[in-house]
């Protein structure tokens, strides 16, 4: 599977509507609405105007990081960080009938993930990536590491694209999320295409 994650201040052409409309049909599955900076009055209306489109193509839509415009939206998964999500003493219970993912940073951390019932986890950072530009990339053995360890999907964060979007698959990663390969091209459209060509059929 594919992921877009959000991140409206890397937009070059149009608007997040647009990106997500476009990126979605050239094969983009799933849709991780990550707009840190925004309360939750103003992330609910764009949440909701998300789900509509991804329910057009079939897509789920993921809301990072406000567990009530996750619900009130009713978007397929609420995600959050594993760190965050035991300081802010959530469980299960607290999401509300939500599920849930969880992102990652190593093997220990996937475990626990699976362990607190995260349906899927986000592991990162796999390469170099200017959004992490002082942290060291895992690499795809981090990849390995997790799908030897943990039973549920794996999706793969960091520094991807079509050049490399293969190998993370062959190394086991369920997926692939991608921010900026989609959100700051001037074509979504061709952008999510050639990442989902490169996918091949695994």
């Amino acid at each position: 599977m594919l992921y877009l994650i959000t991140n409206r201040s890397l937009i070059a052409s149009g608007n997040i509507y647009s990106v997500v409309l476009e990126a979605l049909r050239g094969g983009a599955n799933a849709v991780i609405l990550r707009e840190k900076d925004l309360s939750y009055d103003k992330l609910l209306p764009i949440a909701f105007r998300l789900r509509n489109i991804t329910n057009s193509f079939g897509a789920q839509l993921i809301v990072n990081g406000n567990l009530k415009a996750a619900i009130i939206s009713n978007a397929n998964f609420f995600h959050i960080g594993i760190e965050d999500f035991k300081r802010k003493g959530l469980d299960l219970l607290s999401l509300n009938g939500a599920l849930l993912g969880l992102s990652v940073h190593s093997a220990e951390e996937a475990m626990e993930a699976e362990a607190l019932g995260a349906k899927y986890i986000l592991a990162s950072h796999i390469f170099k990536t200017d959004c992490k530009k002082s942290l060291k990339p895992k690499g795809i053995q981090m990849i390995e590491d997790i799908r030897r360890k943990v039973n549920i999907p794996v999706i793969a964060l960091g520094g991807i694209n079509e050049g490399n979007i293969r190998k993370v698959l062959e190394s086991g990663a369920h997926g692939a999320a991608v921010m900026s390969s989609i959100m700051a091209s001037t074509n979504p459209y061709l952008a999510a295409k050639k990442l989902r060509e490169s996918m091949g059929s695994i």
